[in-house]
């Protein structure tokens, strides 16, 4: 199977020794060069970093400050041995800050997969800046919280993998969630605009149930990123060639 053709200016060789790390298979299932993969638009947008972190816009409403270092496909340890840690597809570092990046393109928009919590998380006290989290885990397990398009589990895992990071490495955390509200599939079929909606509105119940924790919650749209990215002229052209290539966000 070829290697898969990345943007210019993307670093290829350390982006495809990330992808080749991580778990979940995506060169060797050929499913990384198909038309709607989120993890070639994640690892184009941000491999294009690797190299040169400092060029790194700050992120639309995220508190970050200046980039040292820019990695994709990120594992962020449990503070515990065995279980399947999360893996994200993008991390910043700044000198203060961690930021772990979720990227989503057209996975809300299919069904979402059942919650499930490993034993870890019980025996830990994450002490009470991560109550909120630590509450919404507790909702979704008993199904008093219930999200349909949002894969909120893996949200707060995530937080709780970052939280755990952020305090090894001496930073604050964040988990942004950046996410896509496409209008048609890759194969040009419309996509529901209920789903899109019901997404919106669930993004916007999860940052309210978790606002004020220790691991702070930012949920950005492409969009926003890449209009962002039009008007830094050191990343105008990349952003106008991730539009080309992955159509409207």
């Amino acid at each position: 199977m070829n290697d898969p053709t990345f943007l210019p200016g993307v670093p290829a060789d350390a982006v495809l020794a990330a992808l080749r790390r991580a778990p979940g298979r995506e060169l060797a299932a050929g499913k990384f060069d198909g038309p709607d993969s989120s993890a070639a638009l994640a690892a184009n947008a941000f491999g294009w970093f690797l190299n040169r972190a400092a060029q790194l816009p700050p992120l639309p409403s995220v508190p970050m400050g200046q980039p040292e270092q820019v990695e994709v496909e990120v594992e962020m340890p449990f503070p515990w041995r065995g279980d399947r840690h999360p893996w994200l597809d993008a991390a910043i570092t700044t000198a203060t800050t961690l930021v772990g990046i979720e990227s989503k393109r057209f996975e809300p928009f299919r069904p979402q997969k059942t919650v499930q919590f490993s034993e870890g998380f019980d025996s830990r006290d994450w002490g009470p800046g991560m109550a909120p989290f630590n509450a919404m885990r507790a909702a979704l397990t008993s199904g008093g919280e219930v999200f349909q398009a949002l894969n909120a589990a893996q949200l707060v895992k995530h937080a709780f993998a970052l939280r755990t990071q952020g305090v090894k490495r001496a930073r604050g955390a964040v988990l942004v969630y950046l996410y896509s509200e496409p209008k048609v599939w890759a194969s040009g079929k419309a996509v529901d605009p209920a789903r899109i909606a019901l997404h919106r509105k669930e993004v916007g119940r999860f940052a309210k149930a978790v606002h004020g924790a220790d691991v702070t919650f930012a949920p950005v749209r492409w969009s926003e990123l890449l209009a962002q990215w039009s008007r830094h002229a050191p990343v105008a052209d990349h952003a106008a060639a991730l539009l080309a290539r992955f159509g409207p966000l």
